[in-house]
């Protein structure tokens, strides 16, 4: 008796005792009434050669019969298996799976149950088609039950029966080849001639590339004078070596599914191609994302912002970690593992570190947003809140702000992007708005003077915008007649706007003065008394 039979009729034991004692409890007076636990299903013995999995069952198959152990390799098969002409069932199978079965061992289910993709056959698993004279055969397991090793997976019958015919197929084909002598010889188990084969094939292919690449760089030059009419000239490279490894790749991928190899050299050269390509592609993205950041960076000096340069560097690192990442996904996906439970974890950590770091994305996020909406640029003079200066630099997680005491004020980007910004040094015009008060003793006649030359002062003026003059008699004030002058400027920068607007106010003090009257000043009255003289005194006016 075997150690593994033996634990399992321990476990067996244990669980039946388990059970009576349990209802024993429950027929004893004033016990409590608890269920009974279920007793403990035997696990199924472990199949030794491998078959408990559809992927199992072909690596097992083939391992044995390309070690030419025929006997063993027949254990792979249906109930048509037995004696000599199983064995050589077995060994036409092998020589027609390793001439026409497609090299996608790696994607064969390694699930006891299979990938169950027809649901009305749950038992029935195809691993690849195989092309023959009387059309293509589907290679299928199936999923058969045994008292001795449990549910095991082997060839079905269906597929068996089409071997002898696509043997014969095979045989011929084989037989139609010229080889010589000393390539039929065997590097462990890889024909010589096949391995040669290979390897002169790649470097084949990668002389071709190169010879390709600077075909085609002259012609691409033609191409960009003649029709595109650009000044600079082309790349010297037109196809780097990023593109020049992800096309040989892609060509002899698709050589490996049709050139006439052994499946152990397919499935090989499938791989190495795979991985290639994988390599291939996430080098070109990387070196695309390179020569992005680059003509974006030669566009940056336009804006004048630092911050902007800074932005772009960190987005290519993050765009070539995602594609090194990626790359690394299918890597795995190739080779039929599940990467569910790192997208899972990495997903966690990632919620993790986006809660811990909350504030700081918070301001990187907005300070993306105020350097490509160019809310706010360098050089700006700005107000925000009670700060008003001009803006020195744009980073990514604040904004350096030089305020008018030279003094510099770092403001959280995230802050500006939730406050209200008034940008001084945008607006197109300067408003001119005085009040000007001239004295109560004015008469009619000077205020309509008054009136009058102020119009026609800003009228003449050149950096005036004639169709904003406005001047009215506004109001009565405490201590003077109020002239409500307003007019747009038009000036190169608020120093300009001041020169302009000193020049007109001295053009107003001279026609308040040619109109015979002045401008007032704050006056008052006061009334002095005494409280036991019974006569009232005159009242004096002081006016400073």
């Amino acid at each position: 008796m075997s150690l593994r039979t033996l634990r399992t009729l321990i476990v067996c034991a244990v669980a039946l005792l388990v059970s009576a004692a349990a209802a024993r409890g429950q027929n004893v007076p004033g016990a409590a009434s608890t269920p009974a636990p279920a007793p403990a299903q035997p696990q199924s013995p472990e199949d030794a050669l491998g078959r408990s999995t559809p992927r199992g069952t072909v690596l097992g198959f083939l391992s044995a019969a390309r070690r030419g152990d025929n006997a063993l390799a027949r254990q792979y098969l249906g109930t048509r298996s037995n004696g000599a002409a199983g064995e050589e069932l077995a060994r036409q199978l092998f020589v027609v799976l390793d001439a026409r079965l497609p090299a996608r061992l790696t994607q064969v289910s390694d699930a006891p149950e299979g990938t169950r993709d027809n649901p009305l056959e749950p038992d029935v698993e195809v691993v690849g088609t195989v092309g023959g004279r009387n059309g293509e055969v589907d290679v299928i397991l199936e999923r058969v039950r045994s008292a001795k090793t449990g549910p095991i997976w082997v060839f079905s019958n269906r597929t068996l029966d089409a071997v002898p015919a696509l043997y014969a197929d095979v045989d011929s084909a084989r037989q139609r080849r010229l080889r010589p002598q000393f390539l039929e010889r065997r590097l462990g188990n890889i024909p010589l001639f096949e391995a040669v084969s290979v390897v002169l094939g790649l470097l084949l292919l990668y002389l071709v590339t190169v010879v390709l690449s600077r075909a085609l760089t002259p012609l691409v030059a033609l191409i960009w004078r003649k029709l595109l009419r650009k000044r600079s000239g082309p790349p010297a490279d037109v196809l780097p070596a990023s593109a020049r490894m992800l096309l040989m790749s892609v060509v002899a991928h698709w050589l490996s599914a049709i050139v006439p190899l052994s499946l152990l050299v397919r499935q090989f050269l499938g791989n190495i191609t795979t991985l290639m390509i994988i390599a291939a592609a996430a080098w070109l993205l990387i070196f695309v994302n390179g020569e992005l950041e680059r003509h974006l960076l030669r566009r940056v000096p336009r804006l004048n912002s630092a911050g902007a340069i800074s932005l772009l560097r960190v987005g290519r690192r993050i765009v070539d970690v995602l594609v090194v990442f990626a790359a690394l996904l299918a890597t795995l996906q190739h080779f039929g593992v599940d990467a569910t439970p790192v997208l899972a974890g990495l997903g966690v950590g990632g919620l993790a570190v986006a809660l811990a770091a909350q504030k700081t994305l918070e301001n990187v996020i907005a300070g993306a947003s105020l350097i490509f909406d160019q809310a706010v640029r360098v050089g700006d003079f700005l107000r925000v809140g009670e700060i008003q200066g001009t803006v020195d630099a744009i980073g990514l997680r604040s904004t350096r702000i030089r305020t008018l005491d030279r003094t510099i004020v770092s403001v959280p980007n995230g802050q500006i992007a939730n406050m209200s910004l008034e940008t001084l040094s945008a607006r197109d015009k300067f408003w001119f708005h005085p009040i000007v008060g001239v004295r109560y003793e004015t008469t009619d006649d000077q205020l309509r003077a008054v009136l009058d030359g102020i119009r026609e002062l800003l009228a003449q003026h050149p950096a005036v915008d004639t169709q904003s003059i406005r001047v009215r008699f506004l109001r009565l004030g405490p201590f003077s007649l109020d002239v409500d002058v307003f007019a747009y400027l038009f000036a190169r920068d608020y120093n300009g706007f001041l020169e302009i607007q000193e020049q007109l106010l001295f053009g107003v003090t001279t026609v308040v003065r040619e109109s015979g009257t002045g401008i007032a000043f704050p006056s008052q009255t006061m009334y002095l008394g005494n409280a036991h003289d019974s006569f009232a005194r005159d009242a004096l006016s002081l006016k400073p």
